[in-house]
C-alpha cells in the first residue's frame, strides 16, 4: 500500500519554513535547495507547488509565504515580532526598534551588548549606545553643508546604520542568548 501525505508548513514571517522544507530535503533526499531562503520577511511570495522532502513515505511538503493577525494585540507584541524580523525593520523603525532592544536587555539584565562594544558599563538610552557603535564600527557619512562661505563636507555618524548594527547583532547572537518573551 502507498500512501502519499501533503503537508501545508505555515508560520509568520521569517521563522525558517524555507529553510526546514530544504533542511528535510537535504535529510531525506540529498537533494539541494527547492525554496529559496533570505534572512528578512517577504522571500516567500505564494504558495507555491507541492515539494518532495522525503520517498518512503511518500511526503510532500507546500511552503507558504508568513502570515500574521490583521491586528497585533500590543505595541509590545509587534516590537518582539520586528526583532525576530517577521516584520520589515523600516515599517517599525530602526531607531525604535533599537530603543526597544536596548530597554529590553537592560530589563533582562543581558548585558552581552557592553562585552560586544567594550562599553564601560550598560547604558539606559539609546543614543550614547549608538553614538559608540557608529565611532566603533566606522558608520559615518559624509554631508554637504550649506553655509554664508559656500558649502562644506562634513562626516557625521550614521545613527541609523548604527542601529542597523546593533539589531543585526542581535540577531546574530552577538549579543547572547536572548529570549523576548
Amino acid at each position: 500500500q502507498s500512501s502519499e501525505h501533503n503537508i501545508l508548513v505555515i508560520g509568520v514571517p521569517n521563522v525558517g519554513k524555507s529553510s526546514l522544507i530544504n533542511s528535510l530535503r537535504r535529510l531525506h533526499l540529498k537533494k539541494g535547495k527547492a525554496t529559496a531562503v533570505g534572512g528578512e520577511p517577504g522571500i516567500t511570495k505564494a504558495v507555491l507547488s507541492r515539494i518532495q522532502v522525503c520517498e518512503k513515505p511518500l511526503m510532500y511538503l507546500v511552503d507558504t509565504p508568513g502570515v500574521l493577525p490583521p491586528r497585533l494585540g500590543d505595541v509590545e507584541t509587534g516590537m518582539k515580532l520586528a526583532l525576530c524580523g517577521a516584520i520589515r525593520d523600516h515599517l517599525v523603525g530602526e531607531d525604535v526598534m533599537a530603543d526597544y532592544l536596548l530597554y529590553t536587555l537592560n530589563k533582562q539584565q543581558q548585558f552581552g551588548y557592553v562585552q560586544r562594544y567594550r562599553l564601560g558599563q550598560p547604558c539606559d538610552h539609546i543614543e550614547p549606545l549608538l553614538k559608540h557603535v557608529a565611532l566603533t564600527q566606522g558608520r559615518t557619512q559624509r554631508v554637504k553643508v550649506l553655509t554664508g562661505t559656500g558649502n562644506v563636507n562634513m562626516m557625521m555618524l550614521n545613527y541609523p546604520a548604527a542601529a542597523y548594527e546593533f539589531l543585526r547583532d542581535f540577531r546574530a547572537g552577538h549579543l547572547g542568548r536572548v529570549t523576548l518573551d
